[in-house]
């Protein structure tokens, strides 16, 4: 079994055997014609369940032919212009050529003496996007797994800043449609069940900074201590953005960490049209970033960056066989002595391949065509009677739903969209997300793909339509 260890002897089938796999791939990509192809799990299901563990085949090729049976022939394709649901972005092709460079080497972040040279391009690269950010000489962050560790680390150092022992007097004040990450870390961090304070937002769908004055006025007068605002600068359901300048200068007066989560909208850092959006951003103590969301990355690459670098000290701690307190004098970079986890993969790799071959501006430019998309999508909307579309994007989000002309019932309505976007899924024509807007069921589009047309969205519009209006129409057969 050592032939399958990855070393100097094996080098020349490690060549051959991922360039099998690339070349299956490669496949795939050229011939797929729709995003999904409608497979349900009871079908998949056996296909799996089927396959014995313990008897493996002992050929790539044979386990190659497997996996596009139970994997590569159904999986959800987002290259594909009318994979139009979650934040889940294409990926450009120096990024995947860097994740394949970091699985082979597999360098782990934590320390030094395990990665060398990725520390210092992690360094570099943090770096950066705090300059991008304008964050100021003193900032520093590291790299992490998604924007949900990022804001859990983000709300430990404000936790810990907030300096109290009495964690039930903690509050965080967050937009009413916030990323739900935002009370899942107030959870972790062991704060009171009523820790998270929901802040109106406006017709836009950001955050009301009166609403918010109000509530920090009452923490006060009610002997509270608050702990954090998080900001958004991309919500995941609408793509709005908080008016951050105001929210900062609330911040200052009433001495509160201003965390933004900009998760979906860090894509504005590289903007040539939008960057004016995310003004503000600026004055942030801590800011969360996910490039595999808007900088076109393979899963995963996210960072938390703070201001001050200091305020990372709350999250290390030291053990000998790993990173003993004499290397902070020895000036040895360990990364683990800022971040959450210890073992950790060279994610930043991939972005340093992206910007190193594309550039900034490439990646800017990609991120305006879909914000450029969506403002044309939401006019299509608007001018549709069939239509009824929630806000005008900031980001590249359209929320919205059919209302057919001859029903009334909310209910019926919520029923018909439901369908539409089930009947759709599992056409594999297209793939649409939903959510809920002031309890309605609404549909909609994330548009992270310059390769989907104004087309490609109408043509979605009347699939949708035609599904909702099939509902309909069997729902009066079957009351007649």
């Amino acid at each position: 079994m050592r032939s399958h260890l990855l070393n100097d002897t094996t080098a020349e089938q490690y060549r051959r055997s991922v360039t099998e796999g690339v070349e299956r791939v490669a496949a795939k990509l050229a011939t797929t014609d729709r995003p999904f192809t409608g497979i349900t799990v009871d079908a998949l299901s056996p296909r799996i369940d089927g396959i014995d563990l313990d008897e493996p085949l002992h050929d790539t090729a044979a386990v190659l032919d497997e996996l596009e049976d139970v994997y590569l022939r159904d999986a959800v394709y987002f290259h594909h212009p009318r994979y139009l649901a979650h934040l889940n972005c294409p990926v450009v092709i120096p990024a995947v050529l860097g994740e394949a460079v970091l699985s082979a080497v597999n360098s782990s972040l934590d320390t030094w003496d395990q990665s060398a040279g990725g520390t210092l391009i992690e360094r570099k690269l943090i770096d950066w996007t705090c300059a991008r950010i304008g964050l100021g000489p003193a900032a520093d962050g590291v790299f992490t797994s998604g924007g949900t560790q990022s804001n859990l680390q983000a709300l430990l150092l404000a936790r810990e800043e907030a300096k109290t022992e009495d964690f039930a007097s903690l509050r965080i004040f967050a937009s009413e449609v916030s990323h739900f990450s935002v009370k899942k870390s107030a959870k972790l961090l062991g704060l009171g069940p009523d820790a998270v304070v929901s802040v109106p937002v406006d017709r836009d769908k950001r955050m009301q900074t009166v609403a918010l004055a109000r509530e920090l006025e009452r923490c006060a007068q009610d002997g509270l201590v608050p702990m954090a605002v998080v900001a958004t600068g991309g919500t995941t359901d609408f793509g709005s953005i908080d008016p951050l300048p105001e929210i900062a200068g609330l911040c200052e007066q009433y001495g509160v960490w201003m965390h933004v989560d900009a998760a979906y909208g860090c894509g504005l850092l590289a903007s040539l049209k939008y960057r004016d959006r995310i003004t503000g951003i600026e004055r942030a103590d801590s800011v969360t970033v996910d490039y595999h969301k808007s900088f076109f990355q393979p899963v995963s690459s996210s960072a938390v960056l703070v201001r001050d670098a200091a305020t990372l000290r709350h999250a290390t701690y030291h053990a000998e066989y790993l990173n003993p307190r004499r290397m902070v004098q020895e000036r040895i970079p360990n990364q683990v002595d800022k971040s959450l986890q210890t073992t950790r993969r060279f994610d930043a790799l991939k972005l340093w391949m992206t910007l190193r071959v594309m550039g900034a501006d490439g990646i800017g430019e990609l991120f305006d065509e879909v914000c450029d998309l969506a403002a044309e999508g939401w006019r299509l909307l608007a001018a549709d009677p069939r239509f009824d579309v929630v806000v005008r994007p900031s980001l590249s989000t359209l929320v919205f739903r059919y209302i057919p002309a001859d029903v009334t019932d909310p209910a019926g309505i919520d029923r018909a969209n439901l369908y539409a976007r089930k009947a759709l899924f599992a056409s594999g024509d297209a793939v649409v997300a939903g959510t809920k807007v002031a309890g309605r069921h609404y549909l909609k589009f994330t548009l992270l793909n310059p390769e989907t047309t104004t087309a490609d969205i109408a043509a979605v519009l009347d699939l949708i339509a035609g599904h909702a209006e099939q509902y309909l129409g069997d729902s009066l057969d079957r009351a007649s």
